[in-house]
């Protein structure tokens, strides 16, 4: 008998839900995708995770995963070459310095950055700079790769990339003025793969 497909709550233009859905597809899962209005969300949504946030992914099993990293590290275990890459010690301990650093202090400093009139004008001011410090930073251990770990994307990009992508959208001059030429070509190539286009495409 055939398992069920997980399902997953997602919608399009959240870099949580992004990022979820992007390890989804390389890990080369098969899942129900509903896209979720947020300003009328189904019960269905709510019935698995009263928070009512995306994403959310329902097993088969019916177990539930509400956080995002917690999809993509179940999607990457799923498969076999992602799930060697997971018991590098290297590898995880880079991914888990960066995810926190992007989950903690740049989703903290984009937020005010991206929505300035909720904070006053000095707050907002160093915010975009404490984010542009972040993105310096990233831009250093891109020296010798495209990639944050090898030569081919991974989890760890994929869980970052949503995120400096909303920065740049805020305002496309200053980014493309700041001297991070790897950050630079790193988005260009994300952006511009499969993959993303895959998950970014609308249904």
């Amino acid at each position: 008998m055939l398992q069920k497909a997980p399902t997953l709550f997602t919608f399009r233009r959240c870099p949580y839900a992004i990022r979820a859905r992007l390890a989804l597809a390389a890990a080369e899962i098969v899942y129900e995708s509903i896209e979720v209005d947020l300003k009328n969300k189904p019960e269905q949504l709510l019935l698995h995770s009263p928070k009512g946030t995306v994403p959310v992914l329902v097993l088969s099993d019916g177990s539930v995963l509400e956080q995002s990293l917690d999809i993509m590290y179940w999607a990457l275990h799923q498969s076999s070459t992602h799930h060697a890459l997971l018991e590098d010690h290297t590898f995880s301990t880079l991914l888990n310095r960066l995810t926190q650093q992007n989950d903690n202090d740049f989703k903290r400093a984009l937020d005010c950055y991206k929505y300035p009139n909720k904070y006053d004008v000095e707050q907002a001011s160093n915010a975009k700079n404490n984010a542009t410090e972040i993105l310096k930073e990233w831009n250093e251990l891109l020296n010798n790769s495209n990639y944050f770990y090898g030569y081919e994307a991974s989890i760890i990009d994929y869980a970052l990339m949503p995120f400096v992508r909303q920065f740049a959208a805020v305002d496309q001059a200053y980014f493309e003025a700041l001297a991070i030429p790897n950050i630079h070509r790193w988005l260009v190539n994300l952006g511009q793969s499969i993959i993303f286009n895959k998950v970014m495409a609308k249904s």
